[in-house]
């Protein structure tokens, strides 16, 4: 009896757990269970398109993962981002060997934390072939929030709103030249924010390859 209760204690404190539901997981190579992947609806494989730039996702901003990520804004779960970030890398891990990960920055000191740390948690799943370089772009001014904005309201409340520097030093050249930068953040929407972001880094010289993201809101 002994032996099973010693061993039912070290499966409650050694078993991974959802980090969702807290019930057991993970399923299908995920931090989550069944029954959350279930709700989560993520797709095989995620959603990628071109429009109106390059960008990958875990699945379309919509039910349950939306549900999830507004909750995960004001207080971020660790768990929660790391299983997201690695369903994000399943479904980009082509791009990332060589690549430069940098999250987009918000112009609030207490703004989105959950760009940072996915970039973060993605950079650790990716291993040593990628790189985290939050460093390559600052917000310049304050904007208003975009929530009921439409695209061109967006377009036009984040026109110049970021700056890059250029590369410089020695070993910036290669940078600048052959690696690849793939902006990260956790909702794209319209793509205004990654737009303006990505044109300020191409000014500056930075091969911007397009955005990483956990969810796609449907168009």
């Amino acid at each position: 009896m002994w032996h099973t209760l010693l061993r039912d204690a070290l499966d409650c404190i050694s078993s991974p757990r959802c980090p969702r539901c807290g019930g057991d997981g993970p399923a299908r190579g995920s931090g989550f269970c069944a029954a959350c992947l279930e709700a989560l609806a993520l797709p095989e494989g995620g959603v990628q398109g071109d429009t109106p730039l390059l960008w990958c996702a875990v699945a379309p901003y919509r039910g349950a993962l939306r549900s999830l990520l507004l909750h995960q804004r004001p207080l971020p779960q660790p768990a929660v981002i790391t299983a997201l970030a690695a369903l994000l890398h399943r479904c980009s891990a082509t791009v990332l060997p060589g690549a430069l990960l940098l999250p987009i920055p918000s112009w609030k000191r207490n703004g989105n934390p959950l760009p940072l740390l996915l970039a973060q948690a993605l950079q650790q799943a990716a291993g040593p072939t990628a790189t985290l370089a939050p460093q390559l772009l600052q917000r310049t001014r304050p904007t208003v929030g975009q929530h009921h904005l439409g695209r061109a309201l967006r377009l036009c409340n984040l026109r110049q709103a970021f700056a890059a520097p250029p590369p410089q030093g020695p070993g910036l050249a290669w940078h600048r030249r052959r690696r690849p930068l793939w902006l990260v953040d956790d909702i794209l929407t319209t793509g205004s924010t990654a737009l303006a972001a990505a044109e300020a880094l191409q000014g500056a010289g930075w091969a911007v390859q397009g955005v990483l993201a956990i969810a796609r809101t449907p168009l």
